[in-house]
């Protein structure tokens, strides 16, 4: 492109330079997963702009899976691609299915009660609130395939307290009841310690992998999941593609 070319281009619209500015700082890694993007008034004072402008840029960033809006608490980054794209919140016995082996649930122990401190802070309840805590195994064939230990927010979803989860898992109770609107997931890698080799049947220090997902239904959060596989019975697959292709 010439000078001349380019001092004829126009200049991006205003939504459009928020808009990079803002994915700049995504893609960029200066702006890191979780972290809480500009409120609008605020991105309207700096770019002095109307509400609608910035709107527009951010509805784009949602549409693209860089952002999410969480109602009352406003905008975060996401994972990015190739992280989310294993994210997906499946059903533990389609799972087992898949692998063409019998599927079996079992439930070890369910107990309704006052939130502790440490779970109000990781998922932000009132002091006053009150949780379901279940254990429970998933079966593939003849051996434990997951161990599941959940918390069911009983202000979010208060048919959960007469729900006993002895013949259904509580992770496909909640998908068929609650919609969820967003998810967080960290996975990890961990050795067993002796309660978990113990329900897991491997031997203490074998290698697991640990999934833990925070989900919200709206501004509300629904449930907190700790999904423990034994490492040599469990894998991830994504198939995932670049948002924004770019030519070589």
């Amino acid at each position: 492109m010439s000078i001349a070319d380019e001092a004829a281009r126009p200049e991006p619209s205003l939504h459009r330079r928020i808009l990079e500015a803002v994915e700049g700082k995504i893609l960029s890694g200066e702006w890191p997963p979780g972290h809480r993007i500009p409120f609008e008034h605020e991105l309207t004072r700096q770019y002095q702009c109307s509400r609608m402008t910035v709107n527009k840029a951010l509805s784009e960033l949602v549409k693209r899976g860089l952002i999410e809006r969480r109602r009352k608490s406003g905008s975060y980054v996401t994972r990015p691609q190739a992280q989310s794209a294993v994210m997906e919140i499946h059903d533990i016995r389609l799972e087992v299915e898949q692998l063409g082996l019998p599927y079996r649930y079992e439930r070890r122990a369910r107990t309704e009660r006052a939130a502790r401190p440490a779970e109000r802070r990781l998922m932000d309840l009132s002091e006053k609130a009150r949780v379901v805590e279940v254990l429970a195994l998933h079966h593939a064939g003849a051996q434990p395939f997951c161990l599941e230990e959940r918390l069911v927010n009983l202000a979010a979803v208060p048919e959960a307290a007469e729900e006993g989860f002895e013949a259904v898992a509580p992770g496909a109770w909640l998908l068929g009841r609650v919609p969820w609107s967003s998810a967080e997931h960290r996975i990890r890698a961990a050795g067993a310690d002796a309660r978990v080799a113990d329900l897991l049947a491997i031997s203490p220090g074998t290698a697991c992998l640990v999934v833990e997902r925070r989900t919200w239904s709206g501004g509300a959060y629904v449930t907190h999941a700790r999904l423990t596989y034994p490492g040599e019975r469990h894998e991830l697959v994504a198939e995932f593609a670049p948002s924004h292709p770019r030519q070589a």
